[in-house]
């Protein structure tokens, strides 16, 4: 199956196509010193990676990720994958950025069980327990530092201990290095996200559809929370007069 896989859930812009037999293209373009470039990146590096495939045509799927992660990116992600199916006719699934962390953790590293983290800003990681291929081995969940040293911790006494992995664990590397708990190096390229596992886990999924493209958020969005406290201080400031 030829299938166009992205994910603009992280900071990483993060395109990929496989066409049955293999990957014949990948890239990832992190924000650099700007914030996430999603918008300008990824329609530019989907038509590379179409072109790749042999054009839209060609494509035989659209796998796109549904988050956890950034609020705005993963608007864009499930925004642009709605669209090109509507526009080209083309079948499309949205897939857990989880798990596709979870699977380019264990392609990187070889571990049976992983615990892929996602920065999810606010003191706080995006996680959840997978096995080395991304398939899900409990609900996500978002937790700071301490709750996430005891999940690990538990995880380790249900079963093989979890690598904990991906950006979110770079974030609290000291936290887990303090807890006794093993993690690779902050540049280690298991910490990255990959487009391949987009693809892969697409062709596997047992429903496709514009209904498989819910946002995964986990949590809501700082602007909501921004305007509920804004709210409740006007709310305060009326009531002192």
């Amino acid at each position: 199956m030829r299938v166009l896989g992205f994910d603009t859930s992280t900071d990483d812009t993060v395109v990929a196509a496989t066409d049955g037999e293999g990957l014949v293209f990948e890239r990832s373009i992190p924000p650099g010193d700007r914030r996430p470039a999603h918008s300008q990146a990824l329609l530019e590096l989907i038509d590379e990676a179409v072109a790749e495939l042999g054009g839209w045509e060609a494509v035989e799927l659209i796998s796109a990720g549904i988050g956890p992660g950034t609020f705005t990116g993963i608007r864009i992600g499930v925004a642009t994958a709605a669209g090109l199916a509507a526009s080209t006719g083309t079948p499309v699934v949205g897939v857990p950025t989880l798990g596709a962390l979870a699977r380019s953790i264990g392609e990187q590293s070889g571990a049976r069980t992983v615990m892929p983290l996602i920065d999810a800003r606010r003191g706080q990681v995006f996680g959840g327990l997978h096995d080395g291929s991304g398939i899900a081995l409990e609900d996500p969940f978002a937790c700071g530092p301490e709750e996430l040293v005891e999940r690990l911790n538990g995880a380790a006494l249900a079963g093989p201990a979890p690598l904990p992995a991906g950006p979110g664990a770079v974030r609290f590397r000291d936290e887990l290095l303090r807890a006794g708990l093993e993690t690779e190096p902050a540049e280690s390229p298991v910490h990255r996200l990959t487009g391949r596992p987009f693809c892969d886990l697409g062709a596997a999924a047992d429903e496709v559809g514009p209904d498989t493209l819910k946002p995964l958020y986990l949590r809501i969005p700082d602007a909501q929370l921004w305007l509920e406290r804004d709210g409740k201080a006007d709310q305060r400031s009326d009531s002192s007069h």
